[in-house]
């Protein structure tokens, strides 16, 4: 059984930007898996870490505009509490502008996917539901795991021949093809998924088909796509909304 990547999880849980059943679910690892338990604590600590070397640098920058500030004056030498009241203000102003900086500014399409796509987990055979068991598939899906996305798409096509109703080989498929940057095929396969209506991987099509646009540069069929995830109870709703607002 192949292990799975938590690293997503563990930051999205940190960062509590996961929903009442991803926690659920998330909680339920954590009791049993103590060395989950050690490196959400562990990435715990290192973002504590990292914010107080954040606040070090600032610190250190002020020190250093405080410096540069300093000249000798016939008049008089300013007080201590000036110079502290000097510092916080230009501190204020900075983290000030920096949070300003920071909410305005929109990603553009790469630093979207960069930070939001992230291929789908494949399951094995008898996990997703999958009842026809074939060579094909099972070689498909060993070259999908091993990131060999090209001879992937080659053997999920040969499974989707003789089994189009196979909506899992269908996402994997288009997957596969989106990271060879075969787009029209990889669109071709989220939308079959998602017109075919009764199955698992509807959500799944329908974000990765959102990500497919952006990549394209298609931005209205974009946000077409990921209103419709904002509406929906899918896990990726709050990631469609905030993907939104460097779009619109």
């Amino acid at each position: 059984m192949k292990t799975i990547d938590f690293s997503y999880f563990i930051e999205r849980y940190n960062a509590g930007e996961m929903d009442e059943a991803e926690k659920q679910w998330f909680r339920k690892e954590l009791k049993g898996n103590e060395k989950l338990r050690n490196e959400v604590d562990l990435r715990r600590k290192t973002d504590i870490v990292l914010k107080n070397q954040d606040l070090l640098n600032l610190r250190s920058k002020l020190n250093a505009i405080e410096k540069q500030r300093k000249e000798p004056t016939p008049v008089r030498k300013p007080s201590r509490s000036v110079n502290i009241k000097y510092a916080a203000a230009i501190a204020c102003f900075i983290i000030i502008g920096s949070i300003a900086l920071l909410s305005n500014r929109k990603l553009t399409n790469d630093e979207i996917l960069d930070r939001y796509y992230k291929p789908y987990e494949a399951t094995s055979a008898s996990r997703s539901g999958v009842t026809v068991m074939n060579t094909d598939y099972n070689y498909a899906l060993d070259y999908y795991k091993i990131r060999d996305y090209r001879t992937a798409a080659i053997y999920f096509n040969k499974v989707l021949k003789t089994d189009p109703g196979n909506m899992q080989s269908e996402l994997l498929n288009g997957i596969s093809n989106y990271e060879i940057h075969n787009y029209p095929e990889a669109r071709g396969s989220f939308s079959k998924v998602i017109d075919h209506k009764n199955n698992y991987y509807i959500d799944h099509a329908q974000w990765y088909l959102a990500l497919c646009y952006i990549k394209t540069d298609e931005k209205t069929k974009a946000i077409e796509q990921l209103s419709d995830i904002e509406k929906s109870k899918t896990i990726y709703r709050k990631d469609a909304r905030k993907i939104l607002k460097s779009l619109k």
